[in-house]
């Protein structure tokens, strides 16, 4: 009965112990009062993670890792963004266009409302705080990261950000980052842009995972289980045992041909040297493409809205002369030119656009096609004219 009783004593006093290691849902709310779902996993004193689902994703996909880096003494946050999961708003997918780029513009201040919730937690120190995002999440990791200098480290798996971001990462020598990557991503592009952010991040301890399967962004777990832990092991270095480090890097991963491209559009100059190699590369082949379409329109919105509008056209040009069959260049052109204030070229892109739209075989769905259309009647409408 002494050998029972001590034993009942000792679950009894380990009942609380393993309530306080286990998760729980949160609920949150975000500035303009949207309610948002989260969940915590807490672990001892010690730094705090945030985890940024992907926009085909929602929180519950980093649920494993989250586990596995309590268990290691992080504690972890994932939530939902608005219109995702388990958090208010009609699902993203039901949305317009429109409708999502008005909800994305709120993604800061969701990001903020759980990163607040974090850091507000017994145990948290608040001045180590690492934050993982896929896709989507990579943007808002790096933009978390330059609103708050507590961010002492990060992990990118396949995603993208804009010109702020970028130039964020060039000018944060001390801050740690993984990137991560699957040959197989059914976005082929995010590949590209991941090569690029890490090209450009100067930390020396950056490290690059990259595995021939895996899917997008944190579906490559399903594949591959053990990068969990890779993940893991690296918050752990950067977060617990040397804050704000990693070791140097030996790796030298191959990056690609247009991720050197963009890194290149990106920089004083560069318009004219890339336009310089794409006519030397179509002097051998006619065909050649030495860029992708989608990153470099993307690109030259990004000058727009900084309000470089010069850089955007000369952007937007060059995507024209390289994908001249495509009418989702002409469109962007056109944007450029009628920010640029000239609105005889902006009407002729327009026209050019709806012209090549009907045979563009770069067209992926009858959804793209119709937002061609309806961007380009729509400049000729505010230009005066009626479209045919």
């Amino acid at each position: 009965m002494r050998r029972l009783s001590s034993l009942l004593a000792v679950l009894l006093l380990a009942i609380p112990a393993l309530s306080q290691t286990s998760e729980r849902p949160v609920d949150l709310t975000s500035a303009d009062g949207t309610k948002l779902k989260a969940t915590y996993f807490p672990a001892k004193p010690g730094p705090g993670v945030l985890l940024l689902h992907q926009c085909n994703g929602q929180r519950k996909m980093w649920d494993e890792l989250a586990r596995q880096m309590s268990s290691a003494g992080i504690n972890v946050l994932t939530f939902d963004l608005r219109n995702f999961g388990e958090s208010e708003g009609k699902p993203a997918d039901q949305l317009t266009p429109r409708e999502n780029q008005a909800a994305a513009a709120k993604w800061p201040d969701d990001v903020d409302a759980a990163f607040k919730y974090l850091v507000s937690q017994p145990g948290v120190k608040k001045d180590v705080i690492g934050i993982g995002g896929a896709s989507c999440g990579v943007n808002n990791s790096i933009q978390a990261a330059r609103r708050h200098p507590e961010v002492k480290s990060l992990v990118l798996l396949a995603g993208n950000t804009d010109l702020a971001g970028r130039q964020f990462l060039r000018n944060s020598p001390k801050l740690p980052v993984l990137f991560g990557v699957a040959d197989d991503d059914q976005f082929p592009i995010t590949i590209t842009t991941t090569e690029w952010l890490y090209s450009l991040d100067p930390n020396p301890g950056k490290k690059f995972v990259r595995y021939p399967n895996g899917g997008h962004g944190a579906e490559i777990f399903k594949v591959h289980p053990e990068f969990q832990g890779v993940i893991k092991d690296w918050f752990v270095t950067t977060l617990l045992k040397t804050p704000g480090q990693a070791p140097a890097s030996k790796e030298k991963p191959v990056i690609s041909k247009n991720a050197q491209v963009l890194d290149l559009l990106d920089q004083p100059g560069g318009v004219a040297k890339v336009s310089q190699m794409l006519t030397e590369a179509r002097k051998k082949d006619p065909k050649a493409s030495i860029f992708p379409e989608d990153a470099v329109n993307i690109l030259g919105y990004e000058y727009m809205q900084s309000g470089d509008n010069k850089r955007a056209l000369e952007i937007l040009k060059l995507n024209a002369e390289a994908y001249p069959n495509s009418a989702n260049v002409y469109d962007s052109l056109g944007d450029a030119y009628l920010a640029n204030g000239d609105k005889q070229l902006a009407l002729e892109n327009s026209k050019k656009a709806l012209e090549v739209l009907p045979n563009d075989p770069s067209i992926k769905d009858e959804q793209q096609r119709a937002a061609i259309k309806a961007s380009a009647e729509g400049k000729l409408k505010q230009l005066g004219q009626n479209p045919q």
